[in-house]
């Protein structure tokens, strides 16, 4: 049952989004659907980078930047990927919200010119708001290949705003955009609605509380059943008019066998065709469908048989390049040619002529020094191996193959009590665990989030971390890669289940829109790989050198032996592997790559076995979240939620370790 728009139904301590609540008078809003390119648009305009991905979820919160325009330096805001200002999930709700709390200077509604009715589908609802709008056709490049040619005159026309084409990538029409944008129009476009419709809209507008927009436009949201307006609702309207509003609203539901907001959704929809043809012309002899080839190549993707043999060449793929390409031939020329041979060995030369104190001397060239081991591990070993990832990461970003990849596994995810929508965090957390923490607000209920952020900390291993384990595992046969692989996703499907089952709450329908699947573009990889790289230069460096200082200091302290000795029981009974990983696993609840970088170099040293390093792996990928990831779960659900994770995820994690170690020694495996 829907709830009603009166103030029981209020949500009064829900916070609006931030950049509501400080106001954006004087501010220009970017809007739009997901995969148009809207961020990269707020790259161009600003100068401020922000991922550009083409994929859904991306942009989970506000983005702010300046613009010149003329003479003014303007704020600038990038919103979610919303379909429709009715929303369905919180991205959504964050876009809307910012238009209801306070009338900007411009809306800029950016859509992807190859899909122009549903741009407009867009467009038309904020003309409807009559507000300052300014309607940005972008990836014209991408609609000139196909032959689309648009009249942005005629568009904006019958918009009542102002219609500018542009490639933000190339930073083609940007000029223009911002000449648009020094004064734009107030939007006005009135759609004739079946006639209860408009009856209904007559009574509930004169009763609705002011806002920016127009009372035509928020009466049409109410009678949509647009349930997040109820906070917004209850402390403007009086309880009078808050149940006349909803008996408006049932009293429609009454009448049409669908919802009335799939009533105005199929009447925006005929006015956006209507308009789409008026505007667009396709040149005799020219077809905007994209070439044969690459049409069989998007239907493979997600075709259920031809779509596993795409995943597993996409696969190999990237084990080739970051596996062998990255953790091979790149660590070896970066840690022995580079560090080991020439900055290691000046770095202890300098500090044995020029630092008289053994402590100081070790603290920087010492076992446990920040050159020998912090830097050497962070810059020579991981590095490399992260680069070659985020290359690969940004690749399949950029071609569109990413929500593909969610239809093929929605399958498997049902079973969770997800569905395919939810592998976008997940893939997301193989790049940064806690960043991918912060996309799970993309998911429609409160139990799918819950359940996405406890296999995000329980068996999703970041980029440093997953590439130091395809390092390792590198050495060894492919049956060591299989039972590691099938032992965590095996782990992850069962946690799933059973958290669908004892979790409250409820699931949601998968629905996804696809981008076009395209060659990625070179510009686009290496923006998204410097900024990528910068953001580890500047996050992950600094806890190598705090978790090498650590270790310094607990060696010093003498700690680290009675630490050897209080683990051991788990370390060497239960696991079966050496004294000194003890060390290993509690740093890394600081990092889990600095943990799996110690192991890394453990087996380098050759004080691993096979099934050792196999076991380690299994372990150290199941174990407790970092600390950042931990304070980000405790940001979006609590410090109960986060401690109850962590203290699920410990005893999992060696358990599992300890029976991956069992299985092993009982029935051995050609591991090398």
């Amino acid at each position: 049952m829907r709830p009603s728009l009166n103030r029981a139904a209020a949500d009064p301590g829900q916070a609006r989004p931030e950049a509501a609540r400080k106001g954006i008078e004087d501010a220009i809003v970017l809007v739009g659907n997901p995969n148009v390119g809207k961020s990269a648009l707020f790259g161009a305009i600003t100068g401020k980078y922000v991922t550009v991905s083409n994929y859904p979820g991306t942009t989970v919160e506000v983005s702010r930047g300046h613009a010149q325009i003329g003479k003014e330096r303007v704020l600038v805001l990038d919103t979610p990927g919303a379909a429709s200002f009715v929303p369905s999930s919180e991205d959504e709700r964050v876009a809307r919200d910012i238009l209801l709390e306070t009338r900007p200077r411009a809306v800029v509604v950016v859509g992807d010119a190859k899909n122009l009715e549903r741009t407009l589908l867009l467009a038309i609802q904020a003309a409807e708001m009559e507000l300052p709008l300014v309607v940005c056709l972008n990836m014209m490049d991408e609609a000139r290949d196909r032959g689309l040619a648009i009249d942005a005159g005629a568009l904006g026309r019958r918009l009542g705003a102002a219609a500018v084409p542009t490639v933000a990538i190339r930073r083609e029409g940007i000029g223009r955009l911002l000449s648009a944008l020094a004064d734009p129009p107030s939007a006005a476009i009135r759609i004739r609605y079946p006639a209860p419709i408009e009856d209904a809209i007559a009574r509930v507008a004169p009763r609705l509380p002011a806002s920016p927009l127009s009372a035509r436009s928020l009466a049409i949201l109410v009678l949509c059943g647009d349930e997040t307006l109820s906070s917004w609702l209850a402390p403007r309207a009086d309880d009078d008019d808050l149940r006349i509003l909803e008996e408006e609203r049932q009293r429609l539901a009454r009448l049409y066998p669908d919802p009335p907001a799939a009533v105005v959704a199929r009447a925006r929809l005929a006015e956006a065709r209507r308009i789409a043809r008026q505007a667009a012309d396709i040149p005799r002899g020219r077809s905007p469908e994209p070439p044969r080839a690459a049409r069989w190549l998007d239907r493979a993707a997600t075709h259920r048989f031809w779509g596993w043999p795409v995943l597993a060449a996409v696969l190999a793929a990237c084990y080739l390049f970051v596996g062998v390409f990255g953790a091979k031939t790149l660590v070896d020329l970066l840690e022995n040619e580079l560090f080991g041979r020439i900055l290691s060995p000046a770095a202890t030369a300098a500090a044995n002529r020029w630092i008289p104190w053994s402590l100081v001397r070790d603290l920087f060239v010492g076992p446990y020094g920040i050159i020998t081991m912090a830097l050497a591990y962070s810059l020579a070993l991981v590095l490399p191996i992260v680069g070659t990832f985020f290359l690969a990461f940004g690749a399949l970003e950029d071609s569109g193959y990413l929500p593909r990849l969610a239809v093929m596994v929605n399958r498997l995810f049902k079973k969770m009590g997800l569905n395919g929508k939810a592998v976008l965090p997940m893939v997301l957390g193989l790049g940064c665990d806690t960043m991918a923490t912060l996309t799970t607000r993309i998911l429609e209920t409160p139990k799918e989030r819950l359940i996405v952020i406890l296999l995000l900390a329980l068996g999703v291993p970041c980029s440093a971390q997953l590439t130091v384990v395809m390092a390792m595992l590198s050495g060894l046969s492919i049956w060591a890669v299989l039972i590691w692989a099938a032992v965590i996703l095996g782990v992850l499907v069962l946690v799933g289940r059973l958290a669908a089952k004892v979790l409250p709450g409820r699931g949601s329908d998968f629905v996804l829109e696809l981008p076009p699947l395209r060659l990625p573009r070179p510009g686009n990889i290496a923006i998204k790989t410097l900024a990528r790289i910068e953001w580890y230069l500047k996050e992950a460096v600094p806890l190598f050198i705090l978790g090498t200082l650590l270790l310094f200091a607990a060696d010093r302290l003498r700690l680290l032996g009675a630490l050897e000795r209080a683990a051991r029981p788990v370390v060497t009974g239960l696991l079966g592997l050496p004294p000194r990983t003890a060390e290993v696993f509690v740093i890394g609840f600081l990092r889990r790559d600095f943990g799996a970088a110690g192991l890394f170099e453990l087996a380098r040293q050759g004080r691993l076995d096979p099934v050792q390093i196999v076991v380690s792996m299994v372990t150290i990928t199941l174990f407790i979240p970092c600390i950042a990831n931990f304070f980000m779960i405790v940001k979006e659900r609590g410090w109960r939620t986060a401690l109850a994770i962590a203290a699920f995820i410990t005893p999992l994690a060696l358990a599992t370790g300890a029976a991956v170690r069992w299985a092993l020694t009982t029935f051995p495996v050609r591991l090398q």
